[in-house]
């Protein structure tokens, strides 16, 4: 599974995105420019210490991200999808991409995905979500359809143990 984020432009969202592919086994992938660097503090602190454990890939522009990945399945979440992001079949190894917090994905590129376009359902008034609970929703139900591939299907207590077990 992929996430990409075209022109993020807030430093804890990504931090946060960052640490939820970590824990769903995705790579991230960054579309520039990048609203900050990725050495910032915001940044770190809110990806805690899994972005060493992060496969993160930095693109210049859109053209570049399509040009290193030829044949990518490609689902962009906008507000103005015509579908709901649970009306879809997600594959394995499909790319989810997000816009940049300020204006999301330009509508030059999201024309030519339609089919593809996604949204999560909100009220009128609402603007959008905040980037990082986006990619969490779209992710995991993404993941879900799949069966949660590689990720544990079971918890555990630290110090006692449930009494079904």
């Amino acid at each position: 599974m992929n996430v990409v984020l075209f022109e993020p432009e807030i430093p804890s969202n990504t931090g946060n995105i960052g640490r939820t592919c970590a824990a769903a086994g995705a790579r991230l992938h960054l579309i520039e420019p990048l609203g900050f660097r990725l050495t910032e503090k915001a940044l770190q602190r809110a990806g805690m210490d899994y972005w060493n454990r992060l496969d993160v890939t930095r693109y210049v522009n859109f053209a570049e991200f399509l040009e290193k990945n030829p044949g990518a399945k490609l689902y962009m979440a906008t507000t103005k999808a015509k579908k709901i992001y649970t009306e879809v079949r997600y594959e394995p190894d499909c790319y989810l991409m997000f816009g940049k917090e300020s204006a999301g994905i330009p509508e030059e590129i999201l024309v030519q995905y339609e089919e593809t376009a996604v949204r999560i359902p909100m009220e009128q008034e609402t603007r959008s979500l905040n980037l990082a609970n986006s990619v969490a929703v779209v992710l995991y139900e993404a993941l879900r359809q799949n069966g949660f591939p590689g990720l544990a299907q079971q918890g555990a207590l630290h110090r006692l143990q449930w009494k079904s077990t």
